[in-house]
């Protein structure tokens, strides 16, 4: 066989490989940002809420719940991708608000999001 013939199979093997994981990989990040694993809402008070990231740019927060007056407060880390549900979480911030949330689990790295929860909708309460 011609040396430079085996040399355009394996250099066309390997790209062939190549954007075949990639492919996966953009197929995995996809799934896991679309599939909703689980949703439901929280209620409490947002007591932390800053946009944050290297490249991609998220809104984090952590939401204080209390089940019972006087009891030990329970945190909820959040993310928020969208700017006007950010937007009306800050508004929120010391009143009473109810987010609305989609659990996304297996979201491959930080540029996301902080946390797998995604807030889709808030309200306030008072």
């Amino acid at each position: 066989m011609d040396w430079h013939v085996v040399k355009k199979r394996v250099v066309g093997g390997l790209v062939g490989l190549v954007a075949g994981v990639v492919l996966l990989a953009a197929l995995y990040a996809y799934a896991a940002l679309h599939w909703v694993y689980s949703s439901g809402e929280r209620v409490g008070y947002v007591q932390k809420f800053s946009k944050k990231g290297w490249v991609f740019k998220t809104w984090e927060g952590e939401l204080t719940m209390s089940p019972v007056p006087g009891a030990v407060p329970e945190k909820f880390l959040f993310t928020v991708r969208d700017d006007a549900v950010a937007h009306l979480v800050n508004q929120g911030l010391g009143k009473r608000v109810s987010l609305s949330y989609e659990q996304h689990k297996g979201v491959p790295t930080g540029c996301f999001g902080e946390t797998e929860f995604f807030i889709v909708k808030a309200k306030f309460l008072e």
